[in-house]
């Protein structure tokens, strides 16, 4: 996906507006607008007063031609916006899937015999490609499909997938295998066993999912359908009702007219729950969209909306809640040298160490203590790390300097001829390990100089996050593979709620069970191999794109970016998205009183004139205050479609400090602005009637 793909797509958009007008007009037909009952309803109620309309037109009945005319329209306007809003919401996913298209081309790709022979290979068009063949990709090539690295390490360019404009490394072996079609390669070549059959790539699955209309209701969705059709049954049951029952008042009464088709008809459509089924889709579809708007591609509507049922966090220690690369923070002289010294030494020690942790010792020595390295490596033999000898270094004009264990040091200084080792060197180390960080020991020849603190770096901000999520009762544990002393101090320095030290895959996929045993929702990151049985157990799994295809292949959700913290985004948008649902049904429900108000006594009021005393809005004459009603609840519908697509604000409080609050303003809300509004719509109809 390219940066402009990326892009939020404005809800306002020109093209995007006549779009999703076309889209929704073609949704007027019956055998589209079946799947919401709801408006479906309301559709045939608009058919029933357009031939009333006709009728009255033809003088064979005494109703008014411009009132049974004025409510049909309304009414087909009630079914319009609601397929507006539905057309609106898929129309910005479609757009995004678009774009994709056209980035799709067929790349040629060089097919090999087997992957030991990388010379002989023949040229085939990408749509040729099977599962399980293998691939040769170089320099400046397109990788033709999806598939793992099984030979060779190359630089890849992914921003044609997620956006980002930072090249990756990809190797065979590890989590960090799995490589996408569409991508490029920028440095090296590597061999790719293609793991997906044409049509069938991340790709083609993205577009699928971002075309939001092929999406399955979640059981949350069904649920409050089965409601809103339960409740349109019930307001077809009463209206059915009261016209025998209006024709029986006015026999027994002796004044009045029974109650016509377009006012039994309006009545239904202000009665029924419209207002929340007309924007459900719309709701779903704009959560999805939401998340691809930060780059995550949830693989089922079920997986959004369980990350707002979340109790239980698991969150992988390295990468997650640290930066992943440990830093050097600090030089500990021992045995009276100086930390200048130090300093020196270790810079020199880590000149030729190109991990992270090497170049952030050179850092801290250079920032700290005014050290360059100019040309120091001119002439020095490279000591490398190796796990025999658990050291690293460089010897340069005639002196020795390493950095490692501090057994492996103490051994070293005493081959060069130390006579003792510094005796509080031992609780230095100790003191750094029991903190959770490294302890590096620092030599020169002979001479142990101090020590290294490497330490795992907490990301800036995580304690706020979860501490918002302890806010909202869901617990954090930290899963990570050291040991219960460094995992201790990591996870009392990031506030996180518990841990699991030294975890294997079927440690996390017991621990995962025994949430769901004890009732809890449970949501899990992770990107290897040994993540896959954890991740296919958890409620809501979350998969980094760069990681393995059997992670990618358990998870419900994909994270395009790699960036394990959007969990906590993935949670956001769940809550949203039940929020908004929940606010939206509690407005549309609330706004049926003032409705009550409005025509019942208007539809009754010419056989039992004593109702008039229930017009508390005044409204100007009985075909004003219907025709209001009608108006209104109509219009609400796309004035309500920006909060559907938008989402209602998140606020992290418990669950029922935020139903008070939403049903102050939603529930109080949609009692009073019915009033208001129906109330204004009649003095407008008032002055042009």
């Amino acid at each position: 996906m390219s940066k402009h793909s990326q892009q939020p797509t404005s809800a306002f958009d020109t093209a995007l507006l006549q779009s999703a007008l076309l889209e929704s007009l073609k949704k007027l037909d019956p055998r589209q607008l079946w799947r919401n009952p709801v408006m479906l309803c309301v559709e045939i109620a608009g058919v029933i007063t357009l031939i009333t309309f006709g009728r009255s037109l033809s003088s064979l009945t005494a109703e008014p031609a411009w009132f049974a005319g004025t409510v049909s329209a309304w009414l087909w306007l009630t079914v319009l916006f609601s397929t507006f809003a539905e057309s609106l919401a898929e129309g910005r996913g479609k757009a995004r899937a678009a774009s994709l298209r056209k980035s799709r081309i067929d790349v040629t790709a060089k097919l090999l015999a087997t992957p030991e022979f990388t010379s002989t290979f023949c040229s085939v068009g990408a749509s040729r490609l099977r599962k399980g063949d293998c691939i040769l990709v170089e320099a400046g090539e397109m990788i033709a499909g999806d598939g793992d690295v099984v030979a060779g390490a190359a630089l890849v360019n992914e921003s044609a997938v997620t956006g980002e404009s930072a090249p990756v490394i990809r190797e065979s072996g590890g989590d960090r295998s799995a490589v996408t079609g569409g991508t490029t390669v920028i440095a090296n070549s590597i061999i790719v066993r293609i793991t997906a059959n044409p049509g069938e790539t991340f790709l083609d699955r993205m577009i699928g999912l971002i075309e939001g209309a092929k999406r399955r209701k979640t059981p949350n969705e069904v649920a409050l359908e089965v409601l809103l059709i339960s409740l349109t049954v019930v307001f077809l049951l009463v209206c059915a009702n009261i016209a025998p029952l209006s024709i029986y008042s006015v026999k027994a009464a002796g004044q009045g007219t029974p109650v016509s088709l377009t006012i039994l008809a309006a009545l239904f459509v202000c009665l029924a729950p419209t207002t929340i089924a007309a924007l459900l889709p719309a709701i779903g579809i704009a959560g999805m969209d939401r998340l691809f708007q930060k780059n995550v591609i949830a693989l089922s509507g079920r997986a959004i909306e369980a990350a707002g049922d979340v109790n239980v966090l698991l969150l992988d220690k390295t990468g997650t809640i640290t930066h992943g690369n440990r830093e050097a923070v600090a030089f500990i002289a021992v045995d009276g040298h100086s930390e200048q010294e130090l300093a020196e030494a270790a810079l020199m020690a880590s000149l030729a160490d190109e991990t992270p942790e090497g170049r952030s010792v050179v850092a801290l020595a250079r920032s700290g203590y005014g050290l360059t390295n100019g040309s120091l490596l001119s002439g020095a033999e490279v000591i490398d790390f190796s796990a025999d000898t658990r050291l690293s270094g460089i010897n340069l004009q005639g002196h020795q300097y390493r950095k490692g264990a501090a057994d492996s040091l103490i051994v070293f200084a005493k081959q060069q001829g130390a006579t003792h080792v510094p005796p509080e060197l031992g609780d230095v180390v100790d003191k750094i390990a029991r903190a959770g960080a490294t302890p590096l020991v620092v030599s020169k020849d002979d001479q142990i100089l101090g020590v290294i603190n490497l330490k795992d770096i907490v990301k800036s901000g995580i304690q706020e996050r979860f501490l918002q999520l302890r806010s909202m009762g869901i617990k954090t544990i930290m899963i990570t593979g050291d040991n219960p002393l460094t995992a201790a101090a990591i996870a009392a320095e990031a506030q996180v709620d518990d841990f699991l030290a030294q975890a294997r895959p079927e440690d996390k996929l017991r621990l995962i069970k025994d949430n769901q045993e004890a009732g809890f929702m449970v949501a899990m990151t992770g990107d290897g191999t040994n993540d896959a049985p954890a991740l296919a157990q958890a409620d809501v799994a979350v998969a980094m794109n760069t990681g393995t295809q059997p992670a990618r292949e358990a998870a419900n959700i994909i994270d395009l970016d790699s960036n394990p913290t959007k969990l906590l985004d993935i949670v956001e948008v769940g809550k949203q998205i039940l929020m908004t649902r929940g606010n939206l049904t509690t407005f549309s429900i609330s706004n049926d009183i003032a409705k009550y108000f409005a025509i019942i006594p208007a539809m009754l009021i010419s056989i039992y004139p004593q109702l008039g005393r229930l017009n508390v809005m005044g409204l100007a004459s009985p075909h004003s205050a219907i025709l209001s009603a009608v108006i209104f609840n109509a219009l609400i519908i796309p004035l309500l479609v920006p909060l559907a697509l938008k989402g209602t604000k998140f606020r992290a409080m418990p669950a029922e400090k935020l139903l008070i609050h939403n049903l102050l303003i939603y529930g109080l809300g949609g009692i009073i602005a019915p009033f208001a509004g129906i109330k204004l719509v009649d003095l407008c109809i008032a002055l042009l009637v």
